[in-house]
């Protein structure tokens, strides 16, 4: 009964950190000017994500004290999540050069993938298939990319913290009605932290998330989800589902754009969703849809997976056909 006391905790001490840094950020001029790229057309204060980091990160030690989640994961958490996170802040203070954070990106993906022990065996349209070598390079890349693509999809009001907590509770919600409890704290813990955030966030947003929040969303995402699958393969796809909309999105935009021969390292507005904020001149809509669809479309196919026992390859494949016919309405990656 004391962790679902801590869930509403952790909510709050966000909501109110997260206050303390916007105050902070006003004093010192910390804000994000529109500018060419941008999807906002105020000055906003940025950098709040820092009180997602800390809270979290904070909280995981408690819960790993009285043995609600594993030390080996909390260590993870603080070493690859918060390394990330110390970078990200660095660079929302100021510059780093992509060559030197591709090198902090890749170096905290390989400590967490080195700690978990790779990727677990996986199974594919009823085959079991042990990578080994290749699936533990897999896994890093991976974790990269969630990283990265957390960063490229954080770029309207309220979507990257909508995203986070409904893909938290949906994987938690599945985790639970499986039976596998163990599996359900450390996501609900994410998605308690974000909420707090989320109030300052929600659209019209009083303040921005930064590379510091996330970078460190994304790759613990990416962590959550291998672990999970440690403990049953099949949770690797319920993740994955979950994770849909941002994983299709920005990567069929970078697919495109590579495929134009842009810089893909470069800022840009062609991503689906910034695409359709402007359709519809509103980031509320967007974000308000894009969590409709996961909790509609996505977490079903993910409780067929999880609770039913679906193949987890040809439920992911069902799941983002309607996802890539999206991206294809909205220009994902198209010029702007």
């Amino acid at each position: 009964m004391a962790l679902w006391f801590a869930l509403p905790i952790v909510c709050i001490l966000c909501l109110c950190f997260t206050a303390g840094l916007r105050k902070y950020a006003l004093a010192s001029n910390l804000m994000d000017v529109p500018n060419a790229r941008s999807s906002h057309s105020i000055p906003t204060p940025r950098g709040g994500g820092v009180a997602i980091v800390c809270v979290f990160l904070l909280a995981t030690l408690y819960l790993a004290s009285i043995d609600a989640i594993d030390w080996h994961l909390t260590w993870i958490f603080i070493a690859s999540g918060g390394g990330v996170a110390i970078l990200g802040f660095l660079d929302d203070h100021g510059h780093i050069a992509a060559r030197w954070r591709l090198l902090g990106h890749f170096s905290a993906a390989l400590f967490a993938v080195f700690l978990l022990g790779g990727l677990p065996k996986l199974v594919v349209f009823g085959f079991s298939l042990n990578l080994m070598w290749l699936g533990s390079l897999l896994a890093v890349l991976y974790l990269v990319w969630m990283l990265n693509l957390y960063n490229f999809m954080d770029g309207i009001d309220g979507l990257a913290s909508i995203e986070a907590v409904c893909v938290c509770t949906g994987a938690a919600l599945v985790a639970w009605l499986s039976g596998f409890h163990e599996l359900i704290w450390a996501p609900l813990l994410l998605a308690a932290t974000v909420v707090g955030f989320l109030y300052w966030n929600f659209p019209p947003a009083r303040i921005f998330m930064g590379d510091a929040g996330s970078g460190f969303l994304g790759i613990t995402l990416g962590i959550l989800s291998l672990q999970a699958s440690w403990v049953n393969s099949n949770f690797l796809y319920v993740w994955l589902i979950l994770l849909g909309v941002f994983i299709i999105d920005a990567t069929f935009t970078l697919f495109r754009r590579l495929m134009r021969g842009d810089k893909v390292y470069e800022a840009h507005r062609s991503h689906a969703y910034q695409f359709a904020s402007r359709h519809f001149r509103s980031h509320k809509v967007v974000t308000l849809a894009v969590a409709a669809i996961n909790i509609c479309w996505l977490l079903p196919w993910a409780f067929a997976v999880g609770v039913l026992g679906v193949d987890g390859f040809t439920a992911l494949i069902l799941a983002y056909l309607p996802l890539i016919l999206v991206a294809i309405k909205f220009n994902a990656g198209a010029l702007e």
